[in-house]
């Protein structure tokens, strides 16, 4: 068995890392709270203003999963229940617009919800496997066997989790990271705690 080595999760203006509070925002509002995080982790990576909401969020829980991790085997199981429809409707309104039809390749390229995991990967120079499932909830019972196939048949050296909520700047994500050493047990019921914090 598997152990989860840390878990964060990022939600009303608040990061904590294994249930501490380790980063507090000034604004409510998202897109500045992001950039408050962004520039307390001291981050050099300018690509990250261009990404969607939905990337900016994956990639900050991300770079704080994967501090100080010189490891590259590590696969990347991403979740969510609403895709990518917070930057499908941004584009929606782009293309219904008669007036002003213009279709932003920039914002287009934000419609698929598994480039999040494309954006960590290039960030993090992973190779390795990964998945984003699009479910009503996060699914433990299907994640948690796969984290550990991936493991124990050498697929991965460390598995980086997350559910991810984006739309309408109503933001949350919960992330854990599996790996042989760790401070709990990988069970689906410390699992789904980390997930409902």
């Amino acid at each position: 068995m598997q152990k989860i080595s840390q878990y964060i999760a990022i939600r009303d203006n608040r990061v904590l890392w294994n249930d501490n509070v380790v980063f507090e925002g000034q604004s409510s509002d998202f897109k500045d709270f992001a950039k408050e995080l962004y520039q307390h982790l001291e981050i050099n990576y300018p690509k990250f203003y261009k990404m969607d909401n939905l990337c900016k969020l994956a990639f900050l829980a991300s770079e704080i999963a994967l501090t100080n991790n010189e490891e590259e085997d590590i696969a990347l199981l991403f979740c969510n229940k609403e895709g990518s429809l917070d930057s499908d409707l941004q584009h929606q309104k782009l293309i219904s617009n008669i007036d002003n039809f213009y279709p932003s390749p920039a914002l287009f390229v934000y419609t698929l919800p598994n480039i999040s995991i494309g954006e960590v990967s290039i960030r993090h120079q992973l190779k390795s496997e990964s998945m984003f499932l699009l479910a009503d909830r996060y699914q433990s019972e299907y994640i948690a066997p796969y984290c550990e196939l991936l493991i124990n048949s050498s697929k991965a050296n460390k598995v980086l989790c997350g559910w991810l909520k984006m739309i309408n700047g109503d933001y949350q994500a919960n992330f854990y990271l599996v790996e042989p050493e760790g401070i709990l047990e990988h069970n689906i019921e410390n699992i789904d705690q980390i997930i409902n914090k």
